[in-house]
């Protein structure tokens, strides 16, 4: 079965917004935490993807294109992750800096575009993963249901 486009982006069913900006704030919330308490590292001198931050996002796009829940939700779901190391990179990171220096740095739009297309990237191919899995599965279970028992 080939989805709508509809579908494709805003899921099969329709999405509970409240519920996506709860786990959009708890995403953040979890990569900032992580990176902030020394859970999650930088191991690199100039990093263009933070694995740890990307590893969350893509997990969570993985979730939502399993469950089919729509790629824009998984494209907010690893902007929200990639946000969060943002977000101590420059308010923990830069702690010598002024804190309008900082509110600045986070809020530059070239940075945020560079994540947003990181966001889209990795969203994109973890949600086809996620809907490929669920896609293998469905079959394998209806070709199980469907074929006679050999004894």
């Amino acid at each position: 079965m080939v989805p709508t486009l509809r579908s494709l982006f805003l899921g099969s069913k329709q999405p509970r917004w409240l519920f996506v900006a709860f786990l959009t704030c708890g995403l953040f919330a979890l990569t900032f935490a992580a990176y902030a308490v020394g859970l999650f590292r930088v191991t690199g001198g100039v990093v263009f993807i933070p694995y740890d931050a990307a590893l969350v996002g893509v997990l969570a796009a993985f979730g939502v294109g399993y469950a089919r829940r729509g790629l824009l939700v998984a494209w907010i779901f690893a902007y929200a992750s990639l946000l969060g190391y943002l977000a101590d990179h420059a308010f923990f990171g830069l702690s010598y800096r002024p804190f309008l220096d900082q509110l600045g740095y986070f809020l530059q739009l070239d940075g945020l575009a560079f994540l947003a297309v990181e966001a889209l990237v990795l969203g994109t191919l973890a949600f086809i993963v996620g809907m490929t899995v669920s896609a293998v599965i469905a079959f394998v279970r209806r070709e199980r249901l469907s074929s006679p028992q050999s004894r």
